[in-house]
């Protein structure tokens, strides 16, 4: 168990709600952002994982609700990925790996969500096509059991590749993400529980902050809104996850 200090840090706090209000801006659900900064807090990886499954839950149905109603969602593009990714989710987060190895796993997921925030993948790559079931399937297989293993949703990585092989835009691949994170983690958090896992009570204080955050973010991403600064102030704090995670 966490300090109440610790938990209740200003800086912590402040932070959550930037990672949650520029997640959710673009259909994401945070725990790539939130487990970055909690292994900057030194939280123990018996708290990062389950918290970070229950605030993208939280933040990710905040922002599939906004795209919905914007009407951004389409069923097509969401069900290939959704068919495979729940099983190895629950799959995924039923494993429990060693500390190291989990932190170099979550590093690499990292840099995803660092090319996400810089632009690498802010573009889709040509005229939109078809999406390819067969490869769908195996993709939301891949990213399912990922997600459930580490604790995040797995729309980090599911976005780049709609925007990559040109089967969604940015507003399309944001609203298939916040409902493929919600599921994903969901399924992830049934999978951690199976196996004895609790969520930490401590936790909960975190719920408050991110809600805010995500409640504005999904609200302004899912209609226009410019966050260039923010995002590149959030993109230097994951570097910096990154760097911690991959030399300690």
């Amino acid at each position: 168990m966490l300090s109440g200090e610790l938990v209740q840090s200003p800086l912590l706090l402040i932070l959550l709600l930037l990672v949650a209000f520029l997640y959710a801006s673009v259909g994401h659900g945070g725990a790539s952002g939130y487990l970055a900064l909690m292994s900057l807090f030194a939280f123990p990886v018996t708290f990062m994982k389950p918290t970070a499954l229950v605030l993208n839950i939280l933040v990710s149905g905040i922002s599939f609700f906004f795209y919905y109603r914007e009407k951004k969602f389409e069923w097509k593009l969401f069900y290939p990925f959704a068919i495979t990714s729940i099983p190895f989710s629950f799959l995924g987060g039923i494993i429990t790996i060693e500390t190291h190895i989990y932190k170099i796993i979550l590093a690499t997921v990292l840099l995803f969500a660092v090319g996400r925030l810089i632009g690498l993948f802010g573009k889709q790559k040509g005229e939109l096509k078809p999406v390819n079931i067969p490869l769908a399937l195996f993709i939301g297989a891949l990213i399912g059991f990922l997600s459930g293993l580490i604790g995040i949703g797995g729309g980090i990585i599911l976005s780049p590749v709609l925007l990559l092989l040109s089967w969604a835009d940015i507003k399309k691949s944001a609203a298939v993400s916040a409902l493929f994170i919600f599921v994903n983690s969901i399924s992830g958090l049934f999978g951690f529980v199976s196996k004895g896992g609790t969520l930490p009570i401590s936790s909960v204080s975190l719920i408050a902050v991110v809600l805010v955050g995500g409640i504005l973010g999904a609200y302004l991403g899912s209609k226009k809104m410019n966050t260039l600064v923010l995002r590149n102030v959030l993109a230097v704090v994951l570097l910096i996850a990154i760097f911690k995670l991959y030399t300690i």
